[in-house]
């Protein structure tokens, strides 16, 4: 199985998420400390076949893609606009809120975690749909 490991970076964590197709369960979602990256990026290359890692082109950018590129898999920066908001959406369309909570406008809701994970994922479905939108074009095929 051919997988895209999304990554969100930060100055402090990353979220990070395995997937195999755009709009698909993610396989893998987590949040790691930065200075366990390294490690985390080794346990999940042993695990999954990762064929390419679609990094955030945000904050901290530069050095985790040394990591990245460290643990030999090959880095695509991706535009990561607006994933926060969108990564929130997701969060409760994954969580919805219980209790008194599911009266407020989820718009107004803050997540009670944090959310990279679920940034990670977006970040790695841009690339899948950008590399999907570049297959259709060579092909001659509309979207």
């Amino acid at each position: 199985m051919s997988t895209v490991l999304g990554i969100d970076p930060g100055t402090r964590k990353c979220g990070y998420a395995i997937v195999e197709r755009a709009f698909s369960e993610p396989l893998a979602l987590g949040i790691v400390p930065l200075e366990l990256l390294p490690r985390q990026l080794a346990q999940l290359a042993a695990e999954f076949s990762i064929r390419a890692v679609a990094l955030g082109g945000g904050t901290h950018t530069g050095p985790v893609s040394e990591a990245v590129r460290a643990a030999g898999l090959p880095v695509t920066v991706v535009d990561e606009r607006e994933t926060t908001l969108r990564a929130r959406a997701r969060y409760f369309a994954a969580h919805p809120p219980r209790g008194w909570r599911r009266f407020i406008p989820r718009g107004m809701l803050l997540p009670p975690c944090p959310i990279d994970d679920f940034a990670a994922l977006l970040i790695a479905e841009r690339f899948l749909e950008r590399e999907a939108a570049a297959g259709r074009a060579e092909t001659g095929l509309s979207p």
